[in-house]
Protein backbone atom coordinates (compact mmCIF):
# COMPACT_ATOMS: atom_id res chain seq x y z
CA UNK A 1 0.00 0.00 0.00
CA UNK A 2 2.88 1.89 0.95
CA UNK A 3 4.64 1.50 -2.36
CA UNK A 4 1.22 2.44 -4.50
CA UNK A 5 0.86 5.83 -2.49
CA UNK A 6 4.85 6.42 -2.76
CA UNK A 7 3.99 5.92 -6.70
CA UNK A 8 0.92 8.21 -6.62
CA UNK A 9 2.55 11.00 -4.89
CA UNK A 10 5.42 10.48 -7.26
CA UNK A 11 3.31 10.66 -10.40
CA UNK A 12 1.27 13.87 -8.97
CA UNK A 13 4.36 15.62 -8.51
CA UNK A 14 5.88 15.00 -11.81
CA UNK A 15 2.27 16.18 -13.37
CA UNK A 16 2.18 19.67 -11.13
CA UNK A 17 5.78 20.04 -12.70
CA UNK A 18 5.16 19.63 -16.00
CA UNK A 19 2.41 21.50 -15.83
CA UNK A 20 3.73 24.68 -13.80
CA UNK A 21 6.65 24.84 -16.25
CA UNK A 22 4.48 24.90 -19.31
CA UNK A 23 2.64 27.73 -18.25
CA UNK A 24 5.50 29.78 -16.80
CA UNK A 25 7.61 29.02 -19.99
CA UNK A 26 4.78 30.49 -21.75
CA UNK A 27 5.16 34.12 -19.57
CA UNK A 28 8.73 34.23 -20.43
CA UNK A 29 9.97 37.68 -21.43
CA UNK A 30 13.66 37.61 -23.02
CA UNK A 31 14.50 38.69 -19.28
CA UNK A 32 13.71 35.77 -17.69
CA UNK A 33 15.60 32.84 -19.10
CA UNK A 34 13.01 30.80 -21.08
CA UNK A 35 10.96 31.54 -18.35
CA UNK A 36 13.04 29.38 -15.60
CA UNK A 37 12.88 32.33 -13.65
CA UNK A 38 9.05 32.89 -13.54
CA UNK A 39 7.87 31.74 -10.07
CA UNK A 40 5.50 29.59 -11.98
CA UNK A 41 8.81 27.60 -13.26
CA UNK A 42 10.68 27.55 -10.03
CA UNK A 43 7.62 26.23 -8.13
CA UNK A 44 7.53 22.97 -11.33
CA UNK A 45 11.34 22.79 -10.46
CA UNK A 46 10.16 22.00 -6.63
CA UNK A 47 7.94 19.91 -7.83
CA UNK A 48 10.17 17.86 -9.61
CA UNK A 49 12.58 17.84 -6.94
CA UNK A 50 9.84 16.56 -4.51
CA UNK A 51 8.90 13.82 -7.07
CA UNK A 52 13.02 12.97 -7.39
CA UNK A 53 12.78 12.45 -3.27
CA UNK A 54 9.81 9.99 -3.53
CA UNK A 55 11.13 8.20 -6.36
CA UNK A 56 14.40 7.28 -4.26
CA UNK A 57 12.27 6.62 -1.22
CA UNK A 58 10.65 3.86 -3.67
CA UNK A 59 14.03 2.42 -4.90
CA UNK A 60 14.83 1.59 -1.61
CA UNK A 61 11.99 -1.30 -1.63
CA UNK A 62 11.43 -2.38 -5.52
CA UNK A 63 14.40 -2.97 -8.27
CA UNK A 64 15.28 -0.05 -10.86
CA UNK A 65 13.55 -1.75 -14.01
CA UNK A 66 10.38 -2.59 -11.89
CA UNK A 67 10.26 1.07 -10.01
CA UNK A 68 10.45 3.02 -13.69
CA UNK A 69 7.95 0.80 -15.43
CA UNK A 70 5.64 1.69 -13.08
CA UNK A 71 6.70 5.24 -13.25
CA UNK A 72 6.18 5.41 -17.04
CA UNK A 73 2.58 6.27 -15.59
CA UNK A 74 3.67 9.75 -15.41
CA UNK A 75 3.75 9.64 -19.33
CA UNK A 76 0.02 8.87 -19.44
CA UNK A 77 -0.90 11.29 -16.99
CA UNK A 78 1.03 14.07 -18.03
CA UNK A 79 -0.62 14.30 -21.60
CA UNK A 80 -4.07 13.58 -19.34
CA UNK A 81 -3.47 16.27 -17.56
CA UNK A 82 -2.14 18.57 -20.34
CA UNK A 83 -5.31 17.95 -22.27
CA UNK A 84 -7.67 18.75 -19.20
CA UNK A 85 -5.53 21.75 -17.91
CA UNK A 86 -4.12 23.41 -20.61
CA UNK A 87 -6.78 22.48 -23.41
CA UNK A 88 -4.21 21.04 -25.72
CA UNK A 89 -5.89 17.95 -27.94
CA UNK A 90 -4.89 14.36 -27.72
CA UNK A 91 -4.02 12.70 -31.32
CA UNK A 92 -4.69 9.41 -32.20
CA UNK A 93 -1.29 8.47 -32.51
CA UNK A 94 -1.09 9.59 -28.98
CA UNK A 95 -3.93 7.55 -27.79
CA UNK A 96 -2.65 4.62 -29.19
CA UNK A 97 0.86 5.37 -27.15
CA UNK A 98 -1.31 5.68 -24.59
CA UNK A 99 -2.51 2.37 -24.47
CA UNK A 100 0.93 0.96 -25.27
CA UNK A 101 2.53 2.83 -22.46
CA UNK A 102 -0.73 1.07 -20.23
CA UNK A 103 -0.06 -2.36 -21.63
CA UNK A 104 3.48 -2.21 -21.11
CA UNK A 105 2.84 -1.40 -17.48
CA UNK A 106 0.20 -3.72 -17.41
CA UNK A 107 2.71 -6.89 -18.47
CA UNK A 108 5.62 -5.66 -15.77
CA UNK A 109 2.83 -6.04 -13.37
CA UNK A 110 1.54 -8.94 -14.53
CA UNK A 111 5.23 -10.72 -14.45
CA UNK A 112 5.97 -9.86 -11.05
Amino acid sequence: MQITLGFVLMILFTVTANLLLKIGAGRASPQMLFGLLSWTSVLGLTFFACAGLVYAWLLKFLPLNIAQSFAAAQFIAVILAASLVLSETISTAQWVGILLIAAGISIVGWSQ
